[in-house]
């Protein structure tokens, strides 16, 4: 796994937009608390256009994707915001420059595209809060910066009736459930074998849940993990007649046939306390009847 050099102050941090639009009144809290980290802030030349619901047409987000990849002074590259349309590009893209010069690229949500391909070309990146949610929470984007100046990171998650008790240490995989789902049969599905999956979701009814996660199963994706950590399942939707499960339960009747730890809770995804972990680089989970640890090694 190819680790990006960690950050120190005055280095570069670039901030581009690859989905939804976001006005510039949003984004200027987050130049000014990166700056505050002593980091240079360079911007994509496309980064407050839109075009319709983007930041900027395909060829636009594409243009500023790969300035930031070619980018041979920076040392990260944080994506402004998510919604949709990093799918539309991703491959346009070429990603080979960040071989030779590795960058931490900083997102979640529609930026699980992105994760996915770089853990194709085995390159580690960060699952964490966007540019624009910088000011909303403190904590969330504080974690960002814990992750990016190498200090060390131990998460303690409280204890949930559904967790299933074991120990795993492996790489960290995944990201947003439906991402995952859609990359399925792509150059960029997703290979779980011995690691460590993460999943979280938005505003998907539970029904679609549960076809996401027995694609994942049929697909052989749960089979051989490690362990599987489920993060935020937030704001999920329900028909008329009840589909009878919370969006956590369905998870876990899709997985309870399998002999690994299974953590629910953790703190990461579309929820305020939105925890930055690294993609990629070898984690330890410990799922206990009243605890779960979780760091890397």
């Amino acid at each position: 796994m190819i680790v990006p050099p960690y950050l120190i102050k005055g280095d570069t941090i670039l901030v581009i937009g690859t989905a939804r639009a976001r006005n510039k009144e949003l984004l200027l809290p987050a130049f000014a608390i990166l700056k505050n980290w002593g980091l240079v802030v360079e911007i994509g030349e496309n980064l407050f256009k839109t075009h319709h619901q983007f930041a900027g047409t395909d060829a636009e987000r594409t243009h500023d994707l790969q300035w930031a990849i070619n980018h041979k002074g920076a040392k990260a590259i944080l994506i402004a915001g998510g919604g949709y349309g990093t799918l539309r590009i991703i491959d346009s893209v070429n990603f080979s420059p960040l071989k030779k010069h590795p960058k931490w690229l900083i997102g979640y949500s529609d930026t699980t595209v992105i994760h996915s391909r770089l853990q194709k070309l085995n390159i580690a990146c960060i699952h964490g809060t966007m540019a624009f949610q910088f000011p909303k929470n403190k904590i969330a984007t504080t974690s960002i910066k814990k992750l990016l100046f190498n200090e060390a990171v131990n998460y303690f998650i409280p204890k949930n009736k559904l967790n299933k008790i074991g120990t795993a240490q492996a790489q960290i995989v995944g990201g947003n459930l439906s991402l995952l789902y859609a990359l399925s049969g792509s150059i960029d599905d997703l290979n779980t074998k011995n690691k460590i999956l993460f999943i979280e979701d938005l505003d998907e009814q539970l029904y679609h849940i549960d076809r996401m996660m027995l694609q994942l199963k049929r697909s052989g994706k749960l089979k051989n993990i490690k362990g599987l950590i489920v993060g935020g399942m937030s704001d999920m939707k329900d028909n008329a007649i009840p589909f009878g499960k919370t969006a956590e339960e369905i998870i876990l009747d899709t997985v309870k046939e399998y002999n690994y730890p299974v953590c629910f809770g953790f703190p990461s995804g579309h929820i305020e306390k939105n925890m930055a972990i690294y993609i990629g680089k070898t984690a330890s989970l410990l799922v206990e009847k009243n605890k779960v640890q979780f760091n890397y090694l």
